[in-house]
């Protein structure tokens, strides 16, 4: 009798055991093994910035300042950027002189005459900035090395506008600045009228209305383009028999100032006038 009672008290623990969760074999499956679980890392430390992270955060003339300096350390890698960046376009480089423009239009003292030797001295050095980018800019955009007449006149508009704002100073040894830049920008405007009067007779300068253009610079500098006012009257010379008559208006105007580079009579009798600064 005591031997069937504790068969059977054994076989209701063995039954219990079996339907305990913590020997369930779904459950069982479903814990993964120690050994590989995730740990979270406890011995994070500083480090530096990935390269492409660092670049975000610097400014334009951080990032320019960076990679002028690395050129100039290493020369290969000055002359692959060169090589390899992209060309700047008439807009940019307009831009960048504006900046420089700007600088120096920002740096007049407050009052006074801003062509007083007092006023000079206050802007001289953004002043040669501004000349010295327009130096280095400027042949960029002439030939050999600007194939596209289209494209260097474009420039050179914009480039003498630059010119034609700077103020005539009180003092005439002041002035030596603009008088040089003048006569650097009349030989790049004749070098290029040189080089599109080869290309297809010089028709882009003709109907382009260049004439015009160069004409109202050479006024407005006080006759300091006539460099390129000449080259001009020589590449269009040759047609000048073939000019077909003016209709009116905006047309006989354009007509009369052409007839009057070929023959070598604008300006005469008339004086330059420059607007205040």
């Amino acid at each position: 009798m005591s031997g069937r009672k504790r068969k059977a008290d054994d076989d209701i623990e063995d039954e219990r055991m079996s339907q305990s969760p913590s020997n369930s074999p779904a459950l069982s499956s479903r814990l993964p093994p120690r050994s590989i679980q995730k740990r979270v890392r406890s011995n994070i430390s500083g480090r530096a910035l990935p390269l492409p992270r660092l670049l975000e955060t610097l400014s334009p003339d951080e990032m320019r300042n960076l990679l002028q300096s690395i050129c100039q350390r290493h020369p290969d890698i000055g002359n692959e950027v060169v090589t390899t960046a992209p060309r700047p376009s008439i807009q940019s480089t307009l831009e960048v002189l504006s900046k420089y423009e700007s600088e120096f239009q920002a740096a007049f003292p407050f009052g006074g005459s801003q062509s007083s030797d007092y006023a000079y001295n206050r802007v001289r050095v953004q002043l040669l900035n501004l000349l010295e980018a327009l130096k280095d800019f400027t042949p960029h955009f002439l030939p050999p090395h600007e194939q596209q007449a289209a494209t260097s006149l474009a420039f050179l508009d914009g480039a003498t506008g630059v010119i034609h704002r700077l103020p005539n100073w009180d003092t005439y040894q002041h002035n030596r600045h603009k008088e040089e830049a003048y006569e650097e920008m009349a030989k790049a405007w004749a070098m290029v009228i040189r080089e599109a009067a080869k290309k297809a007779g010089g028709m882009q300068l003709l109907y382009g209305g260049w004439d015009q253009k160069i004409a109202k610079h050479n006024e407005v500098s006080g006759g300091k383009m006539q460099e390129a006012v000449n080259e001009l009257r020589g590449g269009l010379g040759w047609m000048g028999a073939e000019t077909p008559a003016p209709a009116a208006g905006g047309q006989a105007d354009a007509m009369s100032i052409r007839q009057q580079l070929l023959n070598g009579s604008y300006g005469i009798g008339s004086s330059a006038s420059i607007g205040a600064w």
